[in-house]
């Protein structure tokens, strides 16, 4: 008996369902069909054939009669050699009730059976393709948003590769006012009595009540100067002769007690002959001659009390910085520029020379893509320098380096040199400074005035991180 085919999953036949029939049986069943109706239509044009012989007796009919009845029986020795192989196709021969079993057949080494097995029709859940459907509009919502955050941490000036403006900081396990409090650095703690100091040699509460000392706000700490009352002109000289009218009387008094000689008369080429009277008439030359030699002597005191109260050049730069450094004192600024180039050495050295003489501290980042000038000081010192960048300083002007400069710049890239590889001036004239940024802030970012050269973003970002201003270069990238 040959072996049982078993049962398989895809056996299992909906009821419901039409199955799909065997494709050999198909071929066979059409081919046994092919052959009957061959044989129908050979027999029907012999029968035709054998009509026709005896209604029309003669010799040429007799001998087309016999060729067609030979080639008759030849094509139907033909269909009976391929009738039998159809019908075996067609119509199995039933089984034997015993088949030999053969002794030296290993079933094992057959191996599985490979027959195909028959392939169902399998229909989609409802919904399926709605699903997928939302699923790719949600992750498609999903990178629009995710543009979006990184559009607007751009502008904010944060890092795209980093997530420093969505990380939140942990709480502490102890606040820093509960530590002294807590002989472990937990709350958990709190609950055993012995584990917390609330009496005792160690603890921090006593009887005594502490009074922490007062911090200044920020406004209070700045230098406020009380400027006096300003006069208009006719009270500043009503004032200046109230003045000199007491100093005249004071004089007047100490010229009457003796303790002051009087002074010479005051003798003008106006008054010279009224004053000097007779002495005038008889030698009017030696009178004008003395007279001059007053209005010059007079005139020479003027200068010298001038001179006396002018500053030297020493005591100007003192009093300057005297100045800038109250200046700074009453509040702090800070203005951040972006230049497209700097080639131009004239330019650099006004950036540099400008923030030194206004006593300003920051930096100057050079690089091939664009150039920071980061300034801090005082209101005024900020005002003179910002009116310097935004208007005195002609951006697109480009001319040629002296000998001295140009074995200074020797070492320089060829972005920083006012030539370019052809040896002509290079076109400057879609230079231009911009403001990026105009504040106030709390303190100084930088100790003094400096400069440095920047190959790539990332060492600009590093030099600017050190004083925490890395934001900076983002937010001048996105300023057109």
């Amino acid at each position: 008996m040959p072996a049982e085919k078993r049962p398989h999953i895809n056996d299992q036949v909906d009821p419901n369902k039409r199955t799909r029939p065997d494709p050999i049986t198909i071929a066979k069943e059409r081919a046994a069909k092919l052959a009957a109706d061959f044989q129908a239509r050979a027999a029907a044009r012999a029968a035709k054939e054998a009509d026709a012989a005896q209604t029309v007796p003669s010799n040429g009919a007799s001998t087309a009669a016999a060729g067609s009845l030979s080639k008759l029986e030849a094509m139907k020795a033909r269909l009976r050699a391929i009738a039998p192989s159809a019908g075996a196709g067609a119509a199995p021969p039933p089984k034997q009730e015993e088949e030999r079993v053969n002794p030296y057949f290993d079933p094992k080494a057959a191996g599985p059976d490979r027959s195909r097995a028959p392939r169902h029709l399998q229909f989609n859940e409802q919904g399926k393709y709605t699903e997928q459907g939302s699923k790719l509009r949600a992750q498609q919502r999903l990178e629009e948003i995710k543009k979006t955050l990184a559009l607007q941490a751009r502008r904010a000036g944060l890092d795209e590769n980093t997530e420093r403006g969505f990380l939140v900081q942990a709480p502490p396990e102890v606040e820093w006012w509960d530590e002294a409090l807590l002989t472990e650095k937990t709350y958990a703690c709190m609950d055993d009595p012995a584990k917390v100091k609330l009496d005792g040699q160690d603890t921090v509460i006593t009887l005594y009540v502490q009074h922490p000392s007062h911090l200044k706000a920020p406004q209070d700490q700045r230098l406020i100067i009380t400027k006096p009352m300003h006069l208009t002109p006719k009270e500043m000289a009503k004032k200046r002769r109230v003045r000199r009218a007491e100093e005249l009387k004071e004089e007047q008094a100490k010229i009457r007690l003796g303790l002051v000689p009087p002074p010479p008369p005051k003798v003008k080429r106006g008054n010279m002959m009224r004053v000097m009277g007779e002495k005038a008439i008889a030698d009017p030359t030696a009178v004008e001659m003395m007279v001059e030699a007053q209005i010059a002597e007079r005139h020479d005191t003027h200068v010298s009390a001038n001179q006396e109260r002018k500053l030297t050049k020493e005591q100007k730069h003192t009093k300057l910085e005297e100045q800038q450094q109250k200046d700074a004192q009453k509040a702090l600024y800070m203005c951040v520029f972006k230049i497209d180039t700097l080639a131009f050495g004239k330019h650099r050295y006004q950036i540099d020379l400008n923030a030194k003489q206004h006593k300003l501290s920051g930096l100057t980042i050079f690089n091939p893509k664009m150039n920071l000038v980061i300034v801090e000081g005082g209101l005024h010192s900020i005002q003179k320098y910002k009116k310097l960048m935004t208007g005195r300083i002609k951006w697109s002007e480009n001319g040629a380096p002296t000998d001295t400069q140009l074995e200074k710049q020797a070492s320089d890239p060829s972005w920083m040199k006012s030539f370019d590889e052809n040896g002509n001036l290079k076109d400057l004239s879609y230079n231009k400074c911009t403001l990026v940024f105009e504040g106030e802030v709390k303190q100084r970012a930088f100790r003094k005035w400096g400069s440095k050269m920047c190959e790539t973003e990332g060492e600009a970002k590093f030099m600017l991180s050190r004083s925490k201003l890395d934001s900076l270069w983002a937010l001048a990238q996105s300023t057109e």
